[in-house]
């Protein structure tokens, strides 16, 4: 009888304990956001933007079909016509002398760039640098007047779970304040080459892009960059996390461009059947598929084949890890790094040289201006449809079209996927990107100025859809 009221009385005093300690670890649910959100207001800003695109305009009542005789010889009666187009984005001040931030995909290209501070006044402002594998740029407002600036939080600090509030521009409405939590950290969804979003569920829509993500002692943990959905969030959004964010724009700002470390190797995944003929006790690090010659790796006698498992001290877990601590180490720097060789961990010691000047970065960019043409009136990216795509695919043989490579956020379409496929627009089929081209000057000039394209989405399925043009 004592025993069981001993048994007793310890499960109450363990439930208690339990209890009590996590409501001592717990923070309390904000009662409101207001104080915070009108201390921070003042440094987000609206951003907008103007290009100009220039179309050539056929004087013509008529076309003339793609490959006929006649169609180079009626060009030069074509006149250019140019009209502006603009686009909407956010950005924070960080220092008050007027530095913004912003992603690059807002001011990509642009001509003119309008910063509004505080809902009223506007400046003019101009790119010191910007870098497109991040998607992050910097401005400065071009003016003497003193702006009131925000922090860098400890994004590494940020845990699933706290509490988090975004503040943008979304759908051009200025002073938006939205609120959740960090749903997940380490997000990868195939947008830039060094991924490591933290996902958030506060509200982002168009036109947050380059925004703040601020933790609850008002510090920025992370930049706005992408949403999942068609028509606006379903409460899946990505922020660039604070920490590395700060490498890169720190870079731009002292020299208006990046400089990353570079190895010179080309990796892939360690799967369990690698792992396992390799001796390793489980799937981890990065396999070398090749190295570049006269590379730092090449130099320090890395070789195909081998797995790196640590680099610098950090042990490599997957091999999504390795670009982003290798792009975030200096130029320069002499690190150890430890690699798996013939079932044994052996040495090696490289000195680090720079992505940005190596062959293999711009072998990469050549390929990618060859192969890749942008569709301004679109804002998306293409390329044609090859022999290779319709295999993988396993689309029909006769297929032709443009596999979308790229899609802006304020795109007309950008409820589209990358590797969805353009097939048809206005009922005819594409085989060209100059084909599409055409079809779209002609619904410029109609009065309806509506396309009609056909696509493959990306479970190959067939969808028409109508797209409205300015």
């Amino acid at each position: 009888m004592m025993k069981n009221r001993f048994k007793k009385l310890f499960i109450y005093l363990v439930f208690f304990y339990s209890f009590f300690n996590i409501q001592l670890n717990s923070k309390e649910v904000p009662s409101s956001f207001a104080d915070l959100a009108e201390k921070l207001i003042p440094s987000v800003v609206n951003i907008s933007t103007t290009q100009t695109i220039v179309t050539n305009v056929n004087p013509f009542p008529f076309e003339f079909p793609p490959g006929s005789p006649f169609e180079d010889m009626f060009k030069e009666f074509n006149t250019p016509q140019k009209r502006k187009t603009s686009a909407l984005g956010s950005g924070f001040i960080i220092d008050a002398k007027g530095i913004v931030i912003t992603n690059n995909h807002v001011i990509k290209d642009a001509e003119d760039i309008l910063v509004r501070v505080d809902g009223d006044k506007e400046y003019k402002a101009k790119v010191i640098g910007a870098d497109p594998l991040s998607d992050i740029a910097v401005l400065k407002i071009e003016s003497k007047d003193k702006f009131k600036s925000v922090k860098f939080g400890d994004s590494d600090k940020a845990r699933i779970g706290d509490w988090v509030i975004a503040i943008g521009n979304p759908f051009g409405l200025g002073g938006t304040v939205t609120s959740g939590i960090i749903s997940a950290r380490n997000r990868s969804i195939g947008l830039s080459r060094y991924e490591d979003y933290i996902q958030t569920d506060a509200s982002i829509n168009q036109g947050n892009s380059g925004g703040p993500l601020f933790d609850m002692n008002g510090n920025v943990i992370g930049i706005n960059t992408a949403i999942l959905g068609q028509s606006g969030s379903i409460g899946i959004g990505f922020s660039i996390p604070s920490n590395s964010a700060k490498i890169i724009i720190d870079q731009l700002i002292e020299f208006g461009e990046t400089k990353r470390g570079w190895l010179g190797v080309r990796i892939q995944y360690v799967t369990e059947e690698i792992a396992n003929v390799e001796g390793l006790s489980k799937p981890r690090g990065a396999l070398v598929a090749s190295v570049a010659k006269n590379s730092p790796s090449d130099k320090a006698g890395i070789k195909s084949g081998d797995i790196i498992l640590e680099f610098n001290g950090t042990p490599i877990k997957e091999m999504k890890e390795l670009p982003k601590i290798v792009a975030q180490t200096e130029v320069g720097k002499t690190v150890e790094v430890k690699v798996w060789r013939n079932k044994k961990e052996i040495k090696k010691t490289i000195k680090l040289g720079r992505l940005e000047t190596s062959s293999d970065f711009q072998v990469t960019k050549k390929k990618k201006d060859l192969n890749i043409s942008e569709i301004k009136s679109l804002k998306i990216a293409v390329r044609v449809l090859n022999k290779k795509d319709i295999e993988n695919r396993k689309l029909p043989k006769e297929t032709t079209g443009l596999v979308i490579t790229d899609i802006r956020n304020d795109s007309p379409i950008n409820y589209l996927k990358v590797n969805n496929i353009i097939i048809e627009a206005q009922k005819k089929k594409i085989r060209s990107i100059n084909e599409l081209e055409k079809i779209i000057k002609t619904v410029l000039r109609s009065s309806e100025k509506t396309l009609l394209i056909s696509i493959y989405n990306n479970q190959n399925q067939r969808r028409y859809i109508g797209v409205k043009l300015d």
